[in-house]
């Protein structure tokens, strides 16, 4: 189960990566808009993933 922990906070960590480059490439396009959406919206499925994980695990002891 820690492995899939770890797996959901490297998505994560790799969807504040791409809100960065989001942000460097949102005054050349119009498509550092839908970048950034998409990234907000990877990190806040997967942090609502690991909270679900944690709670899990504390109801389950």
């Amino acid at each position: 189960m820690n492995q899939l922990a770890y797996l959901y906070l490297a998505c994560i960590l790799a969807g504040l990566a791409l809100l960065k480059v989001a942000g460097g490439i949102g005054l050349v396009s119009g498509l550092g808009h839908l970048i950034s959406i998409i990234a907000i919206v990877a990190v806040v499925v997967f942090a609502f993933a690991i909270l679900y994980l944690g709670i899990r695990a504390l109801l389950k002891k």
